[in-house]
């Protein structure tokens, strides 16, 4: 007989998920262990760059030192402005360096984001909507928060989700000249955007996070009454966590 997580209490769900974590009865807190023996900034920048000597014990038990660079510069919020009515989607459209060294010429396409610069992730989320969207925000619904790069960078951001309408125009958008943007405003069915992960046109991780999400919910094959709505009362939460799906 199949068991579902509906048919298990708390308590029983949370010993399964802690047996899951463990190896020959070792938790794996227990097996891997990480000592920083030596930082040393090694270039500081626009970013931070710390070369990490580390002292790593495997889960067979071997220990080995390992040098890790790990680069810093902030944490960050990212934000999909969504018209629930018309079902379109706000996106932005620029050169990446690091993507155009890395042989993606193209400008990227792109859900709004920024660095936090000392504001809570919901508000940079909101400023970063009227400074490259050239919108003001409405319903903003926290997705999820997400390990940019772990292997390298520090860096977390924090997805939401967020209504628009063509009454929250509030200026053209495409970024701030002082810090060099240079920032195409794209509005497209959000359909469309869904085929562009598909078919490779769009290649940002946190934007296809964020269409992806958007896409379960809007999409034709969700519940009918769910399609191009959000919950009520639903505040600080994922829209996933008020809709039947």
């Amino acid at each position: 007989m199949s068991v579902t997580v509906e048919d298990l209490s708390t308590s029983e769900v949370a010993k399964r998920v802690t047996g899951a974590l463990r190896s020959n009865g070792i938790p794996m807190a227990e097996r891997f262990k990480l000592d920083i023996v030596k930082s040393e900034v090694v270039a500081k920048l626009w970013s931070t760059v710390t070369k990490y000597t580390v002292n790593y014990t495997h889960a067979d038990g071997r220990k080995e030192m390992l040098i890790r660079e790990v680069v810093d510069h902030g944490h960050a919020a990212g934000v999909l402005a969504l018209d629930p009515v018309r079902q379109t989607a706000l996106l932005v459209r620029q050169v990446r360096m690091a993507a155009y060294v890395a042989g993606h010429t193209e400008p990227l396409l792109e859900v709004c984001a920024g660095l936090l610069d000392g504001d809570s992730p919901e508000t940079c989320a909101l400023r970063e909507g009227e400074e490259e969207l050239g919108y003001r925000l409405q319903n903003l619904r926290k997705v999820c928060d997400a390990f940019a790069s772990p292997g390298a960078l520090t860096e977390r951001i924090t997805l939401f989700l967020a209504d628009y309408s063509p009454e929250d125009r509030i200026g053209p958008g495409g970024g701030l000249r002082s810090e060099g943007e240079d920032i195409e405003v794209i509005e497209m069915p959000l359909a469309e955007a869904n085929a562009l992960i598909a078919s490779g046109g769009i290649v940002d991780a946190k934007t296809i996070i964020l269409i992806r999400e958007a896409w379960h919910i809007f999409s034709p094959f969700a519940p009918k009454a769910a399609r191009g709505t959000w919950p009520e009362g639903a505040e600080g939460v994922s829209p996933r966590d008020g809709f039947p799906i």
